[in-house]
């Protein structure tokens, strides 16, 4: 009986709502080494990182360069390409339409896009693609990296004939997780059909515009050229530049072009959504609405080999995909969430535990740069030396009311069937104990 009442008392301590607020600047040299090595083992030519923390980017690094024929260095201020991170930002758009009223994410898609209709998959029980197939990557549709990588600049018309001729299908939809570029070029059309504005501006509007997000592009002709990263190839021991593509229907799901400090503004919002509370709304999507396109939709894959470091111990990690996110947990329970980016010329990924509410972002000019492995490998890091623990959630008020009714009864159990806040099946496990 002393052991439950103890368990009873430990459970119902009030917790705080902790913040990351070790002082960081200790871990800050390990992390620069992390980086740094990594880009020079890995032949990157620039590479850029930062790291968010209550709120804010709380430390940038970077090494190399933006543009190796005129030696200009890579800084967080450079502008990069950041391939399928946005995709996060496409999803926003679609859940903030949501939110109006003005689509549903279980409307099949060809009530935006006619050109579907009649087109449900590989059989005939099939049944209809729905937005939230496609936010989720599990629309049906084969993988289709790398050649959506080199659609970039196709326009609307070359898009919407592609659709005209007739999908390929790989499974029915809402079956199975499939990554597809396609799906989400597809939801760019929807916010444009819907918003009447072209998905670029309808984002820059609703989304880069109150987060402040102003070195932030879609059309790499518009970037200041000395603020403009170039993408390699690393090529017979040397870097060889990749043509730059234009802005296009497929910019919806890699087209944008950013820096370090206009991202963490994003990361920051998307972070800001953790722990669920009470109290204004101040991004531009509501908390509930983040934290939904957040959760694991799709299941995509158990890796029960996964190591933080090479040759290091074995920690499994599960993956699924969010709405343009993606989520995994380890095998010490944590939870990560963001997205990898992957274009000719560029990768990049950025990653957040959301129990911490801390995360990591990273940038490099090379083609398919794993930027992924590192952060990964950071954000444990962190923890590890900063003792990080997961922010406590809040206490609802039911639940300290509750918690000085239950004390008051303690530890006699005076009055405890008259209190009225007990459950039968719990006093009479309590009274058959005693």
């Amino acid at each position: 009986m002393r052991h439950f009442l103890l368990a009873i008392s430990l459970l119902l301590v009030r917790p705080g709502i902790s913040q990351v607020t070790a002082d960081m600047s200790a871990a800050f040299p390990v992390i620069d080494g992390l980086y740094k090595g990594y880009a020079a083992r890995n032949h990157y030519p620039g590479f850029v990182y930062g790291i968010v923390a209550d709120g804010r980017l709380v430390y940038t690094g970077s090494v190399g360069y933006s543009d190796v024929g005129k030696k200009i260095p890579a800084t967080p201020a450079s502008d990069f390409r950041i391939a399928s991170m946005t995709k996060s930002f496409v999803a926003v758009a679609i859940l903030q339409l949501r939110d109006a009223g003005k689509l549903g994410l279980d409307d099949p898609a060809s009530m935006y896009i006619p050109e579907l209709k009649g087109q449900q998959g590989p059989a005939s029980d099939a049944p209809p693609i729905t937005i939230r197939h496609l936010l989720s990557h599990s629309a049906g549709f084969p993988e289709d990296n790398p050649w959506g990588d080199r659609q970039l600049e196709v326009s609307d018309d070359s898009l919407m004939r592609l659709v005209r001729k007739g999908i390929s299908f790989s499974n029915s939809p809402g079956i199975g997780y499939e990554y597809s570029n396609l799906g989400f070029t597809l939801l760019g059309y929807i916010v444009q059909k819907v918003s009447g504005q072209p998905y670029e501006d309808y984002i820059t509007e609703h989304i880069l515009g109150p987060l402040g997000m102003g070195h932030t592009y879609w059309e790499y002709t518009r970037v200041p050229a000395p603020r403009l990263a170039l993408g390699y190839r690393w090529l017979n021991g040397g870097w060889v530049e990749q043509p730059m593509l234009h802005d296009g229907a497929y910019g919806a799901m890699g087209g944008m072009i950013t820096t370090i400090e206009d991202f963490s503004k994003y990361l920051a919002f998307q972070l800001a959504a953790w722990p669920s509370r009470s109290g204004a709304e101040e991004g531009p999507l509501k908390r509930s609405s983040c934290r939904e396109m957040q959760q694991p939709w799709t299941f995509n894959s158990l890796n029960t080999q996964f190591r933080y470091y090479p040759g290091g111990q074995a920690c499994a990690v599960s993956s699924a995909y969010c709405y343009g996110l993606r989520w995994s947990r380890d095998c010490k329970g944590r939870t990560m969430v963001g997205h990898t980016g992957g274009l000719p010329g560029f990768g990049s990924n950025w990653m957040m535990l959301t129990d911490y509410g801390v995360g990591v972002v990273s940038f490099g000019n090379l083609t398919y740069a794993n930027a992924a492995a590192i952060n990964m490998q950071v954000l444990d890091t962190l923890v590890r030396i900063l003792g990080l623990k997961p922010r406590t959630v809040p206490v609802t008020g039911i639940l300290e009311q509750r918690r000085k009714e239950l004390l008051a009864l303690l530890p006699g159990w005076e009055g405890a069937k008259e209190s009225g806040i007990f459950a039968v099946n719990f006093l009479k496990t309590i009274f058959w104990i005693r």
